[in-house]
């Protein structure tokens, strides 16, 4: 059974199990995929009124990748299962096995890859609602800045999950090219995630 098929209540069991999946990364993407909803239920809010009626085709595009992300976003909790499962096995090699420190790299490389791809997608859904915080209905405006605020800390949980297993490569390059991308990401769109929940919350309050 995949773990998105399970109910929210048998999810949050397993992830607080001694289990090793679900974990950080697959609960990074989930709340991912409920902040890019919320921007999605701002565009479902907006169309079809007349008051914006002169960006509707613009907010109906913002929909469409909004949804496709939450999809994205829902194929990533399993995929984090799957590429932390040989990292996980490699742990369990014998130490003094002449294999386990190629395994054991490769393995690393695997685990760091669907928080690398949650971390990308956060920042196209941090884009989005961006748009949808400035453009969408404001009786829903509140919905946008919950949603740029999980997503931004889904990436930052996501990052956590790229480090833990770049701490360990002996790959260097590999290591330094990981970590230069999360860092981007992190620096431009946790002070874009900020700024968009700053100008909800005064707009809430003026």
């Amino acid at each position: 059974m995949k773990l998105i098929d399970k109910t929210v209540a048998a999810f949050t069991e397993e992830l607080a199990s001694p289990a090793p999946v679900p974990g950080g990364g697959g609960a990074s993407a989930l709340a991912a995929a409920i902040g890019v909803s919320l921007g999605d239920m701002v565009g479902e809010l907006t169309v079809g009124k007349k008051k914006y009626a002169d960006v509707e085709e613009e907010i109906q595009s913002l929909m469409a990748r909004a949804q496709a992300l939450r999809i994205r976003f829902l194929e990533l909790v399993d995929a984090d299962a799957a590429a932390f499962a040989p990292l996980a096995k490699a742990y369990g090699i014998p130490k003094e096995d002449p294999n386990r420190a190629q395994i054991m790299e490769e393995a690393l490389k695997t685990a760091c890859s669907v928080p690398m791809d949650i971390m990308r997608a956060c920042a196209e859904a941090i884009d989005i609602i961006e748009e949808f915080a400035a453009k969408g209905s404001r009786l829903a405006v509140s919905d946008a800045g919950c949603g740029a605020i999980l997503c931004k800390a889904a990436m930052q949980a996501a990052a956590l999950n790229v480090f833990i297993n770049t701490k360990s490569m002996k790959d260097l390059s590999c290591k330094a090219a990981l970590e230069e991308e999360a860092d981007a990401l992190l620096t431009k769109y946790t002070d874009l995630g900020d700024t968009i929940y700053e100008s909800v919350a005064n707009s809430l309050r003026s």
